[in-house]
Parts: structure tokens; sequence; C-alpha cells
């Protein structure tokens, strides 16, 4: 860049350099996507196709940085994980996040008519947020990918009953929450089970226990 007596400005750039030898996650989330699910009428509690989706998007993230040795993601969030020695960028935050969240969707929007090519996008287009956290050991790293997927398992297990009452069993969405205020995991197996005949066991693996895409490296 050449100098000028405009220079000093990048002095009001401040360092966002992440903490060496911790093993860097950068998870993304959908903006509004309670909205987006309803204007492309997504099939609820979960649509495959969405979900599809994600992982092709995020496949194709895996695919251009090298550093990333695996992502988990359910729902409209991913989880990136960069290895400990991790150097890209030189472990700048700020460039670590925004160029997940866009090289994500842009994959996201190229990839939308793959999986919905009756329903064209129209604006606003789907866009991510995102953040970037640091891990230093494995046992970390294994609770944080344990946390998202029990994330998971709760929200699934809370949506397949939600919509089973409200799809199968003819209540009103408010009504339907009522009911499942203060219920736990064995509440809802007991409403899904004697109600509407469904073993949430049997539910796909992928609407329980989300995705997992991995490079096969070996943690240091």
């Amino acid at each position: 860049m050449a100098n000028s007596k405009y220079g000093y400005v990048r002095d009001f750039e401040l360092p966002d350099n992440l903490l060496p030898n911790t093993f860097i996650v950068v998870r993304i989330d959908g903006r509004g996507f309670t909205k987006l699910t309803t204007k492309y009428n997504f099939v609820k509690p979960n649509d495959r196709r969405a979900l599809d989706l994600m992982n092709g998007a995020a496949e194709a993230v895996m695919k251009d940085l090298p550093d990333l040795v695996l992502a988990y993601g359910q729902s409209d969030e991913f989880s990136f994980v960069f290895h400990k020695d991790c150097m890209l960028f030189e472990r700048r935050a700020s460039k670590l996040v925004t160029t997940i969240v866009s090289t994500f969707t842009a994959n996201y929007v190229l990839g939308w008519a793959k999986y919905f090519p009756d329903a064209p996008l129209t604006a606003p287009l789907p866009s991510f947020d995102g953040r970037a956290v640091c891990y230093p050991s494995n046992t970390n790293i294994r609770d944080y990918l344990s946390w998202r997927q029990a994330d998971c398992h709760v929200n699934n297990l809370y949506n397949t009953t939600f919509w089973a009452l409200v799809q199968q069993g003819g209540l009103d969405n408010r009504v339907a929450e009522n009911e499942l205020k203060g219920t736990v995991s064995g509440d809802k197996n007991e409403i899904l089970f004697k109600r509407f005949g469904i073993n949430y066991n049997n539910e796909p693996e992928i609407f329980k226990k989300g995705s997992v895409l991995y490079r096969d490296v070996t943690f240091p």
C-alpha cells in the first residue's frame, strides 16, 4: 500500500489475533431464518432439503479452507473448527469469521436452486452472522461439540412434539405451546407415542443429532 498523508488512519485498526495454540471455532447462524422458513414453506418440524443445502454449503467451506478439521451443523447453524496450529490470516478473528460467513453464504445462495427448484430466491436473500471462540484443550472442544449436539436434541424433540400437536392434533400454536410448558423429555416422548404413534427413537439421525463433516487428520 502506497504511503500517503492519509496512512495514519490505519492506526485506528485494533489487533484481533486469537490466542495461539487453541482450537478456533467459528459458529455461524442464519439471520431471520424464522421468516425465511415461512416465506418458502419449509416442511415442519424438519425440512431435509434445507438441511442438505446447509451441509452442501458447509462442505464447500471445508474444501475451500484446508485448515478446517471439522464442522458440525444443525438447523440454521454450523460450527467450523480450525486446528490448533492454524495461522490462516495470522489468526485474525475478523478475517476468519468474515471468510467463513461469506464463503458459506455464497455457496448457500448458489446451491438454493438445486434443493428448492420450485421456489426461486427473492430479496431479502438469506444471510448469516458469525463469531469466533477459542478452546484450549481436546476436552474443551469435545464438550463444545457435545453442547451443540445436546442443543440439537432438545430443540428437535420440542419441535417434533409441537408440530405433531399442531399438524396431527389440530391444536392452535399457542395452545400447543402452553401444553408443552414445563414438560421434560419423557413427557414429550409420551405425547408423541401415546397420541400419535411416533417413536422418537426412530426419527432420522440427522434430525436428532445434526451433521458432522470432518477431515481425516489427527488432533495434536
